[in-house]
């Protein structure tokens, strides 16, 4: 009888398993690397063709008030953790090749929570999250499975930085032949080919495509005639093939039966860039015509103005998210506890999440239960929007401060702070109050030590295996 009691509680504990795995949704969450926002057809654009983006966005939410972060890492890691990225220091810059610094590796990050739910966790693509000790590599963060960069800024066909390698599969170095965003879309499709209905996963598809160094292969090149521009034209090229490769996946999931229960997001990490100084290392693009659109929305990459940090975004999941145009407030930091709910995900182990469930405004357009959004929290500058009210703060001097009501205004033209002083006060407080909750920025720490080492003639150089050495940048 007791042999009999334990085959019965085995098998009730197999069925409710199943039972929750076929409740959770498979996730793909995909990021694109500085694109531009109007720079899909879905936002207006005319003269590159997003099809399957288009298509994507057609049948699901169109979100229209999207943000990340000015740049790429802080969004990377915004996503990963669902807290704002001056929490840990890691808000100014980007995670230089030659730096030695990354994601605190106490945060809680979201392959790790929803692992603990069952699911199956891959990140394929750009990772820039911390490079120099393996310690902070996606493998050792909760991902089951790696490929891609560790890094993201490098050449398309040779998968370098400077000559320095900088690809990965499962923490081991690959040399292989192709262009990248091609080489993410098949391993992709490979990774689902694998993939059972009652096992859910989450897939963090993050292609480098269209940053810089501008390069596509000739046929895509060639697909876009009637673009004068050589560098617009290139960067066409570059959009359409991030494209197709997301209709292979859509197509992918088709053919393996699993596309009724994948929730696909598909958001860029910042604005498309608009100032040479935030285009990259590997290339001088001072006198190039950077091809990035922003649409309406002012300055790009790098800037506290909406054109770095409201994005093209989407969400689509069938007969779960309502088609349509979704205007609610929804920040990075939102998709971490969204996910862990939909997942049936724990987030105790998590620090504060600055994040909120937008599920209902995601999936029915309802009211987001989110009326601020956080642009940044530096020494030097901070930026934060109160419903339409928005307020960019630059405290070196001589120091200035905008306020624009982006309700009327999504251009940010007209500076209303002189006619608000009021507004202006209880704004600046508000950035105050969460300056004294803020890490010092990493990137600055980091870079001072760089300059005090090449001072005394000690030059920090990448090692032999493509990365900062930790002993020489500290």
């Amino acid at each position: 009888m007791t042999q009999i009691n334990a085959l019965l509680t085995a098998l009730c504990l197999a069925v409710a398993l199943t039972a929750s795995a076929a409740t959770q949704p498979n996730i793909i969450h995909i990021v694109a690397d500085d694109l531009g926002w109007k720079d899909v057809g879905f936002n207006g654009c005319t003269d590159i063709k997003t099809p399957n983006i288009d298509a994507l966005a057609a049948g699901g939410a169109k979100l229209s008030n999207f943000y990340v972060q000015p740049m790429c890492t802080p969004t990377r890691a915004a996503l990963m953790t669902g807290r704002y990225p001056f929490r840990y220091g890691l808000q100014t810059a980007v995670i230089p090749s030659v730096s030695a610094y990354g994601l605190d590796t106490d945060e809680f990050l979201m392959p790790q929570c929803l692992k603990d739910a069952g699911y199956k966790t891959a990140i394929i693509g750009k990772w820039h999250l911390g490079h120099a000790d393996k310690k902070w590599w996606p493998k050792q963060r909760g991902f089951d499975y790696q490929y891609g960069a560790m890094i993201g800024e490098l050449d398309y066909f040779t998968h370098s930085e400077h000559g320095v390698l900088d690809w990965f599969r499962d923490n081991e170095p690959l040399n292989e032949e192709g262009y990248t965003t091609t080489l993410i879309g098949q391993d992709a499709v490979k990774y689902l080919s694998a993939q059972q209905p009652d096992k859910p996963f989450y897939l963090y598809l993050t292609f480098n495509a269209p940053h810089t160094p501008y390069q596509a292969p000739q046929e895509y090149i060639d697909r876009y005639p009637s673009i004068a521009d050589p560098t617009r034209r290139t960067y066409a090229g570059m959009v359409t093939c991030l494209d197709d490769e997301i209709g292979k996946v859509v197509a992918a999931l088709e053919k393996h039966q699993l596309r009724d229960n994948t929730l696909i997001l598909f958001h860029s990490d910042n604005g498309g860039t608009k100032n040479a100084m935030f285009a990259g290392v590997m290339a001088d693009m001072s006198k190039v015509k950077i091809p990035c659109d922003n649409g309406p929305y002012r300055d790009g990459k790098g800037s506290l103005f909406d054109g770095a940090t409201r994005v093209c975004a989407l969400a689509n999941w069938p007969g779960k998210i309502k088609a349509g145009t979704v205007d609610g407030l929804i920040h990075a930091v939102d998709l971490y506890p969204t996910l862990a709910g939909l997942a049936g995900a724990s987030t105790q182990k998590c620090k504060p999440l600055d994040g909120v469930n937008v599920w209902d405004t995601l999936s029915t357009g309802a009211p987001s239960p989110r009326n601020e959004i956080v642009y940044n929290i530096e020494p030097f500058r901070g930026a934060v929007r109160q419903g339409n009210w928005k307020l960019i703060w630059r405290t070196l001097l001589p120091s200035s401060v905008d306020l624009y009501n982006l309700a009327e205004d999504p251009s940010e033209t007209t500076n209303l702070a002189e006619r608000h002083p009021d507004k202006v006060t209880a704004m600046q407080q508000r950035l105050d109050t969460l300056a004294k909750e803020a890490v010092k920025p990493l990137f600055l720490t980091d870079q001072f030590k760089v300059v005090m080492k090449n001072m005394a003639g000690e030059p920090v150089m990448p090692t032999a295996e493509g990365f900062g050495d930790p002993d020489k940048a500290h």
